[in-house]
Parts: structure tokens; sequence; C-alpha cells
């Protein structure tokens, strides 16, 4: 989607409501008011008081305020992966409003099955950087299966007559005939709607989701965590990069690549990526995988350093970026772009019940946010995952070049970190679980890894 060009279907006029500006007490009670298990006896009143009440306790606990607000510039462009929009102009509002609308937006839950190894059915206080790692996954995979500029259909309100009018356009000038446009796009409505929701399904909270809270957590078991720990975003990237290798079945001709030592090295990645042509297939070249990157960072110690400020505005400019989880423990959150000095977020700290994904036709409402939130990037946590991906070669290879010129940007004399040709000393897949990524001083820069009893996330600034 081009945001300097007029949204089809919307109107430059009016501006949105004030709802939309700030988290509402009424958006919070909507969105997490359903969840607790009622005893079937109980006064239909009573079951409605005490599941607002639950919702309001543990959204208190675990980060949200009735009264927060969010207040958004009209006068200065705000940014979201790749794309800019001016809030002034109706018609860029309602388009950032689709687009926001259209991330996957995956919080705390209560009431799933058990998960292995502990009594726990929540990961309220805990799983906030598993959320985050979902909702980065979650990007990647929208990118990856729905058609480019795609929008929540239920999520920004689009009529039928101008979805017909959208989709009349693509298909071609012979499509005139007006039963038979509305059938054409009732079958691609249906057919990216299905796509959707199978993706939404994937990071349900049941054990046969292939990338839900059950599966992440036995991933990570490699690394000594259990449900209940700490995960940090380096290790978080790893059980990404797992996760995503067990389910070949259900993602085909997808790859995840995480960086060792913040650097990407090309030969590794086109290795992942190129794969043998299938039993009868001819071709000059293998078929070529599309990859998920992800870069384990630090920037900076105890706080980011202010001179990669401007280095990651640069990268959430990029088309190719599809956000950036980090956070201290209990404060993690998913990054999708800016505005000024501040960031565009997704808060994973809000405790809803559990949707039952086995179901047909589930409610996708709690999956998606319309309230956007921002926060200074002074309050950013420096140690971080950034997400990148590219569908083919081609776009691979324009990613390498438009990171390293954003990258190359900063007044930082090492920058974030590199794309390098060659292989890493290690194949990424045999990377210890435990392991320390040491950022040396300026004047003995370069970066080592050492085995360490710790956690793989944990970055230390000598």
């Amino acid at each position: 989607m081009n945001p300097s060009s007029p949204c089809e279907g919307q109107s430059p006029e009016g501006d949105p409501p004030d709802d939309w500006f700030h988290l509402s007490t009424m958006s919070l009670g909507t969105q997490g008011s359903d969840g607790s298990r009622d005893d079937p006896e109980e006064p239909e009143e009573r079951g409605r008081l005490k599941s607002k009440f639950v919702s309001a306790w543990n959204n208190v606990k675990y980060g949200w305020s009735f009264k927060s607000k969010a207040h958004f510039s009209k006068t200065s462009p705000l940014t979201m992966l790749g794309q800019s929009y001016l809030l002034s102009h109706g018609v860029e509002r309602e388009c950032f409003r689709q687009a926001f609308a259209t991330l996957l937006w995956l919080t705390y839950r209560r009431g799933f099955p058990q998960l292995d190894g502990s009594s726990l059915t929540t990961d309220s206080g805990w799983g906030c950087m598993l959320r985050s790692g979902q909702m980065l996954l979650a990007q990647g995979l929208l990118l990856h299966l729905l058609p480019p500029g795609w929008t929540w259909l239920y999520a920004n309100h689009v009529s039928k007559d101008d979805m017909e009018v959208q989709e009349s356009r693509s298909l071609g000038p012979e499509v005139t005939k007006k039963g038979r446009r509305k059938s054409i796009v009732s079958f691609l409505e249906s057919r990216t709607e299905v796509t959707h929701r199978r993706v939404v399904s994937w990071f349900g909270d049941h054990p046969i989701a292939p990338f839900g809270l059950h599966q992440l957590v036995e991933q990570g078991t490699s690394a000594g965590k259990k449900a209940g720990d700490w995960y940090g975003p380096s290790i978080v990237a790893h059980i990404l990069r797992k996760a995503v290798d067990a389910a070949s079945a259900e993602v085909s001709n997808l790859t995840v690549y995480v960086a060792q030592d913040c650097t990407v090295y090309i030969d590794d990645v086109v290795r992942l990526c190129e794969r043998p042509l299938s039993e009868g297939s001819t071709g000059p070249s293998p078929a070529w995988k599309s990859v998920i990157i992800l870069v384990p960072v630090r920037l900076g110690g105890e706080v980011l350093n202010p001179t990669y400020i401007k280095c990651v505005k640069n990268l959430l400019r990029l088309e190719c970026c599809i956000g950036i989880i980090g956070g201290k423990p209990k404060h993690s959150l998913f990054f999708v772009g800016y505005q000024d000095e501040q960031l565009l977020y997704l808060d994973p700290h809000y405790s809803q019940s559990t949707v039952d994904i086995t179901q047909d036709n589930f409610p996708l409402e709690s999956f998606h946010c319309k309230c956007p939130r921002k926060i200074s990037f002074s309050r950013m946590d420096p140690s971080c995952t950034i997400g990148f991906y590219a569908k083919s070669q081609k776009e691979f290879e324009l990613l390498c070049s438009t990171v390293s010129t954003a990258l190359s940007s900063s007044t930082e004399k090492y920058p974030i970190f590199t794309i390098a040709e060659g292989q890493g000393q290690e194949d990424e897949s045999d990377a210890p679980p435990n392991s320390i990524t040491h950022i040396l001083t300026k004047d003995k820069a370069r970066l080592r890894r050492t085995n360490n009893s710790n956690s793989m996330d944990e970055f230390v600034l000598l």
C-alpha cells in the first residue's frame, strides 16, 4: 500500500473519533472483559461483573492504564514498517489506522491448557517476550502468505462495494460485469480471510498450534528454559527459528536465519534459502525459499545509546523490516514504527481469556489492536532483536543493500550489526544454547563469542 495515494473506499474528509488517539476505558473493557471462566449456574449479571473485575485487575497489574493516552502529532510524519503517514491528511490517517489494526496483537492469555512440566495455565507476568516474538514472526508470515498491501477487512470497515472496485482494478479491464466482479471479489476476499484466520490459529494457546505458547516453551527447553522463566530477545530468536523449522509442513517455502555475533553472513543465508528443485522440475538454479532474518543486538549498556536512535529509525523506514522486539523482564514490547522521538509499539502486557482456535469461525477481534501507543526512545531497553523479511533472492539482495546503507548512516564508528560476505565460523543451528555476546570497547573493537553458564540472552558491554 502506498500511503501517498488514496486508499480505495476511504474518505479524506473528517477526523477520526477521539478514542482512536488514546486507549479508552471502553476499548479495554471490550477487548478483555469476556475472559473469566464463570460457574454456569452463576447469574449472567454477576458473571459479567466478575469478568470485568478480573480483566481490570490483570490489566492494572500487567501494565495497561485505563487513562493512558497516546497523542499523535498531525504535523510530523509517522513511520511504520517501511511506510510513512501524515496524519493531518484524512486518507493517509485512515491508511495508517487500517495498517495498524491489521498487525497481529498477541498478548498474555489465561485459561489455556496446562503447559508441559508445569501447572501454569496463564503466561501473565512472564511470557511477554515470547508474545513479542510471536508478533514479530506473525508480521513475517502475513507478508509471506498474503498479497502486498493487504489489510484486515473486518478491522478497517471497508465496504464490499469499495473492495469490488479495488480488486477489479487489480484483475484487469476484462472484468466488467457487476455480477462476475462480485463473484471474483467475494472469492478473493474469502481466500485471503481464510489465510488470515489460519495464520492467527497458528499462534493460538493450544498444544497443536505450531507457534503457540506451548510449542515455543517446548522449543526453549534445549536452552534450559521452562514455563515461568524470563525469555530474552536473543533466545526468543532461536526459539522462533526452531519453531519454523519444525512447522515446515504448515509453512512451506520459508526459513529463519539468526545472525551470529551481530553479523549476517550472506553465504549462510544463501545456503539456507537455496533448495533443490522438486522432482521433474527443470531450471538453471535451485528454487529459493523466503527468509526471515533475526538479528539479536545490544544498543548500549543500561540504556539505549543515543547515537543508535537514527539507525533504528532508518531500519524502521525499510519495507523489509518487520519490527523490533526487546525489553527488560516484564517490560517487553514489539516496536513497529516511530514519530519524532517516540517509538510506536504493540504491548503484550494485557491479560485476555484464551480463544479456542480449534473451533470454526473463532473470534478474531482480540488478536488485533486498534489503539496505537508510543514510548520515548530513551525508555527503550538496549537489548533487542531486529527482524527482516525477504520473499525472493532479488529481495534478499536488495535487503543487503538497503540495510547496509541504513546502518552506515549512523554516526557511531561501529554499526549495530553488519552484513558480510562469507560464512560464520560455526553452523547457526549448532550454536551453543548458553553463550554470551561480548561487545568490546572501541580501542579493542571486535566481536567474539564465549561460552557461559548463564543465558545466551545476556549481553555484556565491556
